[in-house]
C-alpha cells in the first residue's frame, strides 16, 4: 500500500468527512456555473425541442440505479478492509469477479438498446419526446453507458482506499466536457439531435479517470486483475454475492421509494404544488448530495475496523452527522425568502410546512448514513433489506394520504417519517445491538 494512502486511512474521521463534504460543494457549485451556460446554449441555438429530448435521454442512466449489480459493495469491503491492496491476492479475485459481473450487466443492457432499436420501440418507450432520427440516437446512448460500466470499478476502487474525495473531483470533468460539446456542435452546424450521447460520453470520462486514477495507486493489482478476466477456468472468482444480493435490493428499492413523490402530486394535486416540489427538492437535493458524499467516505473507515477487529461506533458520528444536516437546512431554509423569488423570477413560493418537511427529510437522511456505512458487511447489509422492503409501500401510503392536508409537503413528510421509521430506528437498534456482541467478543 503507499504511503499516500495508509497515510489517508489513518486521517481523523472528522478530516476525511469535511474533506468529502469540501469537495462536494466545490464540485457542484463550479458544475452548476458551467451548466448554466451549458443549458442557455442549447436553449438558444437548438430550441426547445432539442433541450427536451437532452434532458430525456440523459435522465436514461437513472432508470437503471442498479445496473452494477451491487458490485460496489463488494469491491468498496474488500478494498476498505485490506492491509496491503495492491498486492492482496482476494482484491485481485475480487476485482476479477467484478468485472466479470459487470461486463455481463453490460452486455445486457447493450442488447435491450440494440432490440429497441432494431425494432423502433423508443417512441413507444420514451413518448413524445423525441426528435426525427431520436431513437438512433437512444440506443447509441445505452451502447455507451454500458461500456461504461465495467470503468466503474475505478470509482469504487478510490473509495474503498479512502480516496473518495479524488473520484469526487474529477466528477467536475463531465460540466465543462459537455459545454465544449455544445460548442463543437455549434461549428459544425448540427442540430442538437446527438446532444444526450455526449452527456453519456462524459460519464465514461469520469469513469476512465477514476480507473486510471485508481490503477495507479493499486499497481500492479488492477492490471493483473483485468488480465484474469478471460482466464474463467484458470482463475476462478471470488465470493462476491453475499454483499452484493443485499446491496442490489437496496439499489432497486430505494429509488423507487424516493422517486414517487413526483408522481402524487402529480396525479394528486395542482401543477403549482408539483413546481412548489421540484424547486425545493432541487435546492435541499445539493444539501443531500453533500451529506452523501460525506458519508460514502466513511466506508472503507468500518471496512478497516472489522478487518482489524477493532470496535468502531458510529453512534456518535450519527449524532454529528444530524446536527449538521440539520443546521444546513435550517441556515438554506433562512436564505429561501431571498433566493427563491431570484431563482423562480417570482413565480413560485414556498411554504412553511414544505420548508419544514425538507429540513426533516435532510436531518434524518444525515442521521442515517454512519449508521448505514457501519453496516456494509454481508449481515448488515442483509439486515437493511427487509426494513427498506418496508418502507417502500410504507413511504407511498404514508404520502399519499398526506398530500390532501399538507399539499406539496404531503409526500416529503412521508418520506421523511419512513427514512426514520424504517432506516435510521432499525439501523440503530441493530448497531447498538452488534456493538455489544462486538465489545464482547473481544473481551
Amino acid at each position: 500500500m503507499t504511503a499516500s494512502v495508509a497515510e489517508r486511512r489513518r486521517s481523523p474521521v472528522t478530516r476525511l468527512v469535511a474533506g468529502n463534504a469540501a469537495a462536494k460543494m466545490l464540485v457542484m457549485v463550479l458544475s452548476g456555473l458551467v451548466s448554466v451556460v451549458t443549458t442557455r446554449l442549447i436553449i438558444e441555438h437548438f430550441g426547445l425541442p432539442a433541450y427536451a429530448q437532452y434532458g430525456l435521454l440523459a435522465s436514461m442512466a437513472a432508470w437503471v440505479p442498479f445496473a452494477d449489480l451491487g458490485m460496489s459493495a463488494a469491491i468498496m469491503n474488500t478494498v476498505g478492509g485490506s492491509a496491503d491492496p495492491a498486492r492482496d491476492e482476494h482484491v485481485r479475485r475480487v476485482l476479477t469477479s467484478a468485472v466479470r459481473v459487470l461486463l455481463g450487466s453490460a452486455a445486457v443492457l447493450a442488447l435491450v438498446g440494440l432490440l429497441l432499436g432494431v425494432t423502433g420501440a423508443w417512441p413507444t418507450v420514451l413518448g413524445e419526446g423525441l426528435l426525427d432520427g431520436g431513437g438512433t440516437v437512444a440506443t447509441v446512448c445505452v451502447l455507451v453507458f454500458a461500456a461504461t460500466l465495467p470503468l466503474g470499478v475505478g470509482p469504487r476502487l478510490l473509495t474503498g482506499l479512502g480516496l473518495n474525495h479524488l473520484q469526487i473531483r474529477v466528477q467536475l470533468l463531465p460540466a465543462p466536457f459537455m459545454l465544449g460539446s455544445v460548442l463543437l456542435l455549434l461549428l459544425l452546424g448540427d442540430d442538437g439531435t446527438w446532444l444526450a450521447m455526449f452527456s453519456f460520453l462524459g460519464g465514461t470520462v469520469v469513469a476512465g479517470v477514476s480507473l486510471w486514477v485508481a490503477a495507479r495507486r493499486v499497481r500492479p493489482q488492477l492490471g493483473a486483475a483485468l488480465a484474469d478476466v478471460p482466464r474463467v477456468r484458470s482463475v476462478p472468482g471470488a465470493r462476491v454475492m453475499d454483499v452484493a444480493w443485499p446491496m442490489l435490493a437496496q439499489m432497486v428499492a430505494l429509488p423507487i421509494a424516493m422517486q414517487t413523490d413526483r408522481l402524487l402530486l402529480s396525479h394528486l394535486s395542482t401543477t403549482n404544488e408539483l413546481a412548489q416540489y421540484n424547486l425545493a427538492s432541487q435546492l435541499f437535493g445539493l444539501i443531500v448530495q453533500t451529506v452523501m458524499a460525506a458519508g460514502i467516505a466513511l466506508w472503507p473507515v468500518f471496512a478497516k475496523a472489522r478487518a482489524d477487529g477493532e470496535v468502531r461506533s458510529p453512534v456518535g458520528l450519527a449524532g454529528g452527522f444530524l446536527v449538521a444536516g440539520l443546521g444546513a437546512g435550517l441556515l438554506l431554509a433562512a436564505l429561501l425568502p431571498v433566493a427563491t423569488p431570484l431563482l423562480s423570477d417570482g413565480r413560485i413560493s414556498l411554504d412553511a410546512p414544505l420548508v419544514a418537511g425538507f429540513v426533516a427529510f435532510v436531518a434524518v437522511q444525515a442521521a442515517k448514513y454512519p449508521l448505514g456505512m457501519y453496516l456494509t458487511d454481508a449481515r448488515g447489509l442483509r439486515f437493511q433489506v427487509a426494513p427498506i422492503l418496508v418502507l417502500v409501500p410504507l413511504n407511498l401510503v404514508m404520502s399519499w394520504l398526506l398530500v390532501a392536508p399538507l399539499g406539496a409537503a404531503g409526500p416529503v413528510w412521508g418520506s421523511a417519517l419512513a427514512v426514520l421509521l424504517c432506516q435510521v430506528l432499525p439501523n440503530l437498534w441493530y448497531v447498538r445491538r452488534d456493538l455489544a456482541a462486538r465489545r464482547l467478543a473481544t473481551g
